[in-house]
């Protein structure tokens, strides 16, 4: 069975940082790009970052570059966002999600509709 684990979210103040997770059984990590979204109340779907399989490709929303950081770490099968300088703005439900790429390919993925597994979210909440 697939899990897609989110974890770390939480209220801080506008400018504090944190690190939200997730955790992934169930499939062959590494032959997965990884991808963050996330979803305001009220708003669509947004793409924050994606991750190839074995890290070497990276992609950032625009207004997420220079403050926040995807990485990931295939033997303890986790993916991370590490978010600094958090504004209001990014108070969301965080979503990690898999896209499969196979043993070969080192993609990255924007579009949601592409990933196969999704997890259940972390609530991140930033006051001003």
């Amino acid at each position: 069975q697939v899990q897609l684990a989110e974890s770390g979210g939480g209220s801080v103040q506008a400018g504090d940082s944190l690190r939200i997770s997730c955790a992934v059984s169930g499939l062959p990590f590494a032959f997965y790009a990884m991808g963050w979204f996330r979803q305001a109340l009220g708003k669509d779907r947004e793409f924050v970052a994606s991750i190839s399989r074995s890290g070497t490709s990276i992609i950032y929303a625009d207004s997420m570059k220079g403050r926040f950081t995807i990485s990931r770490d295939n033997v303890q099968k986790m993916l991370y966002l590490q978010m600094d300088t958090l504004k209001p703005g990014d108070t969301a439900i965080y979503y990690c999600a898999a896209d499969y790429s196979g043993p070969l390919r080192q993609n990255v993925q924007v579009v949601a509709d592409e990933y196969d597994y999704w997890g259940q979210g972390t609530q991140v909440v930033v006051s001003s």
